[in-house]
């Protein structure tokens, strides 16, 4: 596979059209998780690059935000058809650094493809309304006025789906955006400055800004220059930023993982059951935040479901992520093996079974699967993002869907039964943001709303779900002739 993505070069945050060099820079390496290689070295946003970026972005939206439709969908459109030209590129370069497995990096670029051509046609559904006034005489009516600047922070995991859901929508919205990547996949990133750039965006419309350093991003959020701030990441991180945007009135949308139930009842076809649930967690080596790490299943089936999934997970092929019969490659970083590690070896020692897996080599953990956990483990509620799967035994229905909400988060859900009423019943009573019946809890389309319940998050993200957020809504009134006044 042909890079034209040059890996041997330094490379630079995008700031007001150009890939800007600062003597106040710091590096630091971008490395394949799977080899551990040196892909390129990596230039970080300075402090001063910052207040560069958000200047140039306050400029730049006062002339994007007026631009009439047509022109932000045809950027947007063309965009699109360079992601499509540049696929093969953009799937390799997140093999490379994101450590995504062959078919995972495919699906992920086709993904952003239709993002853009959905963020396109949005820019001409951006509408108001008009609305019965209570005064004689008066007309009432809405606009929606983009925002302002957007900043989204993204993941790791999805560094060029869940980042575009972020940047496609605020663009096409006529906001500019900043956008912080996770220091892990900082390259993939600045991908999205030399596609826009290539389409003729604006400059000063897009920033890319790697930091390594969170009181950089901090600052994204305490400027006043800013508006909203879209995250995608951990609970941990997300509960901090939450404070933030209550502190400095910043609207904002995050995402915060899940520990996601798969419900699996007794009329279920076992061999369906057993590929959708091992899917549903092992894509993506589980670094994904709707997975089903958590597999619920009715007592009268638990026992087959036990041994056919176990042998299943053991034909699972792992190893090198370039090879496109790979499922399971490398896990991120030495702190994602340290979880699992952790969660696995709290579990056991508290009584749980471990079935297969809780090993690893050369930085790919095998998938593995537990049973018998209790809330007292780590696992219980704890999101592993790392192969790891718990399997529990559920008395009936009720019970299945009681374990099910029994988690702090609710970001997915899925079910596996042949019963519509349970089916529906379980659509309308799971505390998840999504539900997917006869299906694992792992899916993603870019024209649906995406977004948790509970401690998953708040907002929803995709197309007309974003430009919602990213918007504000205005209200106008119009007199005729003079409003009746008591005095």
């Amino acid at each position: 596979m042909k890079l034209k993505f040059d890996y041997k070069k330094v490379y630079s945050p995008y700031i007001n059209g150009e890939f800007l060099e600062t003597d106040d820079q710091k590096t630091i390496d971008s490395i394949n998780p799977y080899n551990n290689e040196v892909l390129a070295k990596v230039r970080l946003a300075s402090p001063a690059n910052i207040q560069t970026a958000l200047a140039s972005a306050v400029e730049a939206q006062k002339t994007w935000g007026v631009t009439i439709a047509k022109e932000r969908e045809a950027i947007l459109l063309k965009a699109a058809d360079i992601a499509e030209r540049r696929r093969p590129e953009l799937a390799k370069a997140l093999i490379d650094e994101g450590g995504n497995v062959f078919g995972k990096a495919m699906y992920e670029v086709d993904y952003i493809v239709s993002t853009f051509r959905i963020a396109a046609g949005q820019t001409r559904q951006i509408r108001g309304e008009t609305m019965p006034a209570e005064e004689p005489n008066r007309i009432s009516f809405t606009y929606r006025m983009p925002l302002g600047v957007v900043v989204g922070i993204g993941p790791f995991n999805a560094p060029l789906l869940l980042n575009s859901k972020k940047l496609a929508p605020a663009i096409a919205a006529g906001n500019s955006f900043i956008l912080k990547p996770s220091p892990y996949t900082p390259i993939i990133a600045l991908l999205f400055a030399e596609i826009f750039h290539e389409a003729g965006l604006p400059k000063g419309v897009l920033s890319v800004l790697p930091t390594a350093d969170e009181d950089l991003g901090d600052t994204l959020f305490s400027d006043p220059r800013t508006n909203m701030i879209t995250f995608t990441g951990s609970a941990k991180v997300g509960n901090k930023l939450q404070a933030l945007a209550g502190k400095f009135q910043k609207r904002f949308v995050p995402e915060l993982g899940g520990k996601s139930p798969l419900v699996i009842l007794k009329d279920a076809d076992l061999d369906y059951a057993v590929r959708s649930a091992a899917f549903g967690i092992f894509f993506n080596q589980s670094q994904v935040c709707m997975a089903n790490s958590r597999i619920i299943v009715e007592d009268p089936i638990y026992d087959d479901f036990i041994e056919a999934f176990v042998k299943h997970v053991k034909t699972i092929k792992v190893g090198d992520p370039s090879k496109e019969d790979t499922a399971v490659g490398p896990l991120i970083s030495k702190d994602a093996i340290k979880t699992i590690e952790t969660h696995i070896e709290d579990a056991v020692k508290k009584g749980a079974k471990l079935h297969v897996g809780g090993h690893m080599k050369d930085q790919i953990w095998n998938p593995s699967v537990l049973s018998e956990v209790t809330s007292d483990m780590k696992v219980f509620d704890d999101e592993t993002f790392a192969p790891l799967v718990s399997v529990y035994r559920a008395k009936d229905y009720e019970d299945a869907l009681a374990k099910a909400n029994d988690t702090y988060y609710g970001l997915s859900s899925g079910i596996i039964t042949n019963d519509l009423q349970k089916a529906f019943d379980f659509s309308l009573r799971i505390q998840a943001g999504s539900v997917h019946i006869n299906d694992n809890s792992f899916d993603d389309d870019p024209n649906a709303p995406f977004g948790g319940f509970k401690g998953s998050g708040h907002g929803k993200e995709n197309g007309q779900y974003s430009i919602a957020d990213m918007t504000q809504l205005k209200w106008v009134t119009v007199q005729l002739g003079e409003r009746p006044l008591p005095f």
